[in-house]
């Protein structure tokens, strides 16, 4: 595979598409005297959310409304991951359910792209066995759906359009609806070269592809001046942004270009990869104060062996070099990181290595998978497959200790005041809040009596009361509890944003 810069005259002949695809999608509303709907559900990691906020932009462009969670779309698409095989099963078990509201709705469109697509045994089965599946397209496809839909408006033929093709494409050019009202996704670069040997992404987002500094710095600015408090940088392996392009800013300068940017509370960024990162980043992030205080370094193993075997190209020694420099420069912050467990050929002393980094590091908490074989890498084709009843018992060991490593941290804030960056209603109650603080620590709190905004009482128990009138706003806030994967704490005071 290429990569393919798609020019401003090809993008604008995919935009030209809009005004006719509005005119119809009004037309088609007057006829059923409602506006049309649509459905975006996601799967997997932020670079898919990413993903599915353009294709929700275009859609709103050509004069869609969103639907809720249980009403049946006009247009539904599914964004699809393949990095676990239980993504897979949801996918075509959720894909199934949808077969009888088609039948009730014959002009309903239904779409899968995603990383999934980019498999050909998917698309097979989808054109074999879902036959009212109306378009399929891959990640780097998005650009060209305001001509496929308009191709399925003309031909009404189902669409397979999933190119070969590495795309890059100018992101400043592409609508964007940024789901939460503090946070914008910024993807920096696509793809993968790492190729480990249990990873499908180099095969389904293909090679890296970075975004130009410029670009990415001026989509920046304009988030910042829409009172956008928090951004996050996306990546594969944000560490290697620019080694593809001559000439161009390393991760660590665009980190602390963005960093410089008035108006922004806090830059998160991810997924940092242990054998790019470079010091110059932990410096940088020391350095400025409204860069996250949490650092995401997937470990996936502690024993050198099996991170050979997983083509990690680094191995225990340099793993804890990097973890604890972070630990000595930043001691405030946290770090957390993923772990497989019963990857081919482990054996019970690489699985002690494992627990053993974890002891030294002390995760703040921890993303912990099985090891699930995926099709096409070269892992799954390894002989020396780990027994299920063995993982299952490694897990249960790996999750006791590092649940209580997670405890033992949050427990560490109890009776500090943190800064939370409220992101809106808690799932726990309707009068309680939930945030995050600077560490990426998960908050939730209540506002006590007598606590005023703008010279008006909060009565949070009053039946008008709306947490979601909050999302975006900064407060001051006093832990005072600790629980295995979160904290509560109560509000001290809103923090006044124009000091």
């Amino acid at each position: 595979m290429s990569t393919v810069i798609v020019s401003q005259d090809e993008l604008s002949r995919y935009n030209s598409l809009i005004p006719m695809l509005k005119k119809h999608i009004s037309e088609a509303g007057i006829d059923r005297g409602r506006p049309l709907t649509y459905l975006v559900k996601t799967y997997g990691c932020q670079l898919n959310e990413s993903d599915s906020e353009k294709i929700e932009g275009i859609f709103q462009e050509i004069g869609l409304v969103e639907a809720k969670e249980e009403e049946t779309p006009d247009f539904l698409i599914f964004n699809t991951c393949t990095i676990r095989e239980n993504a897979d099963i949801r996918l075509f078990g959720n894909l199934g359910a949808y077969k009888s509201r088609k039948k009730e709705n014959r002009d309903m469109f239904i779409a899968v792209c995603g990383c999934m697509m980019k498999q050909q045994e998917n698309i097979d089965r989808i054109k074999k066995s879902f036959p009212y599946v109306d378009a399929c397209f891959g990640p780097s496809d998005i650009h060209m759906l305001p001509k496929i839909l308009a191709n399925k408006l003309n031909q009404r033929k189902r669409i397979f359009s999933v190119s070969e093709e590495d795309y890059l494409v100018d992101d400043n050019d592409i609508p964007v609806l940024h789901k939460r009202k503090f946070r914008a996704l910024v993807p920096i670069m696509y793809g993968c070269n790492n190729f480990c040997t249990y990873c499908v992404v180099p095969y389904t987002r293909g090679r890296e592809r970075s975004r130009s500094s410029e670009q990415i710095l001026s989509q920046l600015r304009d988030l910042a001046a829409s009172g956008y408090k928090e951004v996050m940088l996306l990546g594969q392996n944000v560490n290697s942004y620019g080694k593809d392009k001559e000439g161009e800013i390393s991760f660590a300068k665009l980190l602390e270009e963005a960093a410089k940017i008035p108006g922004f509370s806090r830059i998160r960024f991810m997924t940092s990869h242990p054998k790019d990162i470079s010091e110059e980043v932990i410096y940088t992030m020391k350095k400025y104060p409204n860069i996250e205080r949490h650092l995401h370094l997937p470990m996936q193993s502690g024993s050198s062996s099996i991170l050979k075997r997983m083509n990690r190209h680094y191995d225990q020694e340099q793993y804890l070099k990097t973890a604890m420099l972070f630990r000595k420069e930043l001691p405030d912050a946290t770090v957390t990181t993923d772990i497989i467990v019963g990857f081919p050929g482990e054996t019970e002393e690489d699985f002690q290595a494992t627990l053993d980094v974890i002891e030294k590091v002390k995760f703040d908490s921890a993303f912990t998978f099985q090891y699930s074989r995926r099709p096409g890498t070269k892992a799954a084709d390894y002989p020396d497959q780990i027994p299920q009843d063995v993982v299952t018992e490694r897990f249960g060991r790996l999750l006791e200790l590092q649940n209580a490593l997670t405890f033992a941290s949050n427990e560490s804030v109890v009776g500090k005041t943190e800064e939370i960056l409220i992101e809106g209603k808690s799932a726990t109650a309707p009068d309680v809040l939930t945030g995050r603080t600077n560490s990426n620590r998960l908050v939730n709190f209540r506002i006590p009596a007598g606590i005023e905004l703008n010279g008006k009482k909060i009565d949070s128990s009053a039946p008008d009361f709306d947490a979601d009138e909050f999302e975006g706003m900064l407060a001051n806030v006093r832990i005072t509890r600790a629980k295995p994967y979160s904290v509560e704490g109560e509000l001290e005071s809103f923090i006044d944003e124009s000091r």
